[in-house]
């Protein structure tokens, strides 16, 4: 744990802001508002923010390239120059129903997912391409050939992991070299298991990207209920518990990024503050004993 916190990241050889935004939240309810969505973007981008996050399942309900597109029209709506924004989606989830989740790892479904996805966000390469979650039914090392191929193609940029135990990153590293920049895994104050990811993205010069920083959609606003010290410290510092959070993720590694979600304009520039809150040794050690 460090006590102090960058203003930027590194990415795959290139520099990002080290808070990111998830845009799941800006679509991922029915009857979601196109106009707060676009408004939420470009607060991001206002406020510094270069990575996004997005992925080919996000919906609302069941179908594909819902959120993909929104946040490429919101990029295109965009006064300023984008050319710096590293979008980062996914593929090899399913969503056959409303309610439904499968996975698909072949590489062939990756290669269809790929190409579907650079033609909703309008982009000739992806600048970072994951694959969502590993599928039992394929061998995990077939799937990581599937993304080689991908780069090798110049589909994609740089090439990410989600979901992943330590074991597949070491496997997925060995198949992808230098072309795997990044794992994506949930951590947040409440789930705290994916610290070994952590220390191995640590070791092989991994990005970690944290995904569900406040615990996911459901349980972020009762975030300062269930753990006390982040709600002190943040009443003690004038900032809201979500920045404390944030803080704490960026403190506990320079290789974490944490990616909130955000469906608000004021929700995304909170977010992107806690990029310039530095924590003390003592609130750090304080956050570290808080876990329900």
């Amino acid at each position: 744990m460090t006590d102090s916190s960058p203003r930027t990241r590194t990415l795959g050889g290139t520099r990002v802001f080290p808070v990111g935004m998830g845009a799941m939240t800006l679509t991922q309810v029915p009857g979601y508002d196109e106009a707060r969505a676009v408004r939420t973007v470009h607060a991001a981008l206002d406020a510094g923010v270069t990575l996004f996050d997005t992925a080919d399942v996000y919906g609302p309900a069941a179908g594909y390239g819902v959120n993909e597109s929104m946040l490429a029209k919101a990029l295109a709506d965009h006064p300023g120059p984008v050319d710096h924004v590293v979008v980062a989606t996914k593929g090899g989830h399913l969503r056959p129903g409303d309610q439904e989740w499968d996975v698909d790892g072949r590489p062939e479904h990756l290669r269809r997912a790929c190409e579907d996805s650079l033609r909703r966000l309008g982009l000739e390469a992806l600048p970072l391409y994951l694959h969502h979650r590993p599928d039992p039914k394929v061998p995990y090392a077939e799937t990581m050939g599937g993304l080689r191929d991908l780069y090798e193609a110049g589909l994609i940029r740089r090439a990410g992991i989600s979901n992943a135990n330590p074991e597949q990153i070491r496997l997925a590293h060995g198949i992808l070299g230098d072309t795997l920049v990044a794992v994506e895994n949930e951590y947040s104050p409440g789930f705290r298991s994916s610290e070994p990811e952590i220390a191995l993205c640590e070791e092989l010069g991994l990005t970690f990207l944290a995904w569900g920083p406040f615990g996911g959609m459901r349980q972020a606003k009762g975030l300062g209920a269930r753990y006390a010290a982040f709600e002190d410290v943040a009443r003690e510092r004038g900032v809201s518990t979500y920045q404390v959070v944030l803080a704490w993720q960026l403190h506990r590694s320079p290789v974490v990024v944490p990616i909130p979600g955000a469906s608000r304009p004021e929700s995304v520039r909170d977010s992107a503050a806690a990029a310039g809150l530095a924590l003390s040794r003592e609130e750090l050690a304080r956050l570290e004993r808080d876990e329900a």
